[in-house]
């Protein structure tokens, strides 16, 4: 199965951080920002969950869930939670089930060594399960508000 947008988006079950099993189709009827995130606790990816975290409310009030995911297993998201007072999930992709899914599962570079990793990305996906839109490559300053406006405009728009 391969993401397409305006295409029903793939459905994956993986557990949160409190070891509860978690599906994407549990939140039909429902907005969902599903985003992919490298690694708990490191600096990108703390500004990006705190910067969901900040906007959490604004999500709410426009009926959207925010889900992160990550290759970490559920005991460092549930520090990466406490630490931060994150008010989403985070679900651990530890057999990069959902990444591969998703396409974000890629080759990386990093002080000349290359290893595989998450590509850092967002997709958006409406109350039906459709994919409205993906950002890969993500670049945290200012993403979380491209979201959010993105969505608002979706939800006004009847794009549901």
């Amino acid at each position: 199965m391969s993401v397409e947008i305006g295409k029903l988006a793939p459905d994956f079950t993986l557990e949160n951080q409190d070891g509860k099993q978690i599906s994407l189709s549990d939140y039909k009827g429902k907005n969902v920002v599903l985003y992919f995130y490298p690694k708990d606790m490191t600096p990108g990816c703390t500004t990006q969950a705190c910067d969901f975290r900040d906007s959490h409310e604004a999500f709410e009030q426009e009926d959207t869930v925010i889900l992160g995911i990550s290759p970490d297993p559920i005991e460092q998201h549930q520090k990466f939670i406490e630490k931060h007072g994150l008010p989403f999930e985070l679900l651990a992709d530890t057999e990069q089930e959902a990444s591969t899914l998703y396409d974000v599962w890629k080759l990386k570079k990093m002080f000349g060594k290359e290893f595989y990793g998450i590509e850092r990305s967002t997709f958006i996906i409406d109350k039906d399960g459709i994919l409205q839109k993906e950002d890969r490559k993500v670049k945290v300053k200012g993403h979380i508000d491209e979201t959010l406006e993105f969505v608002k405009e979706m939800v006004e728009g009847g794009i549901q």
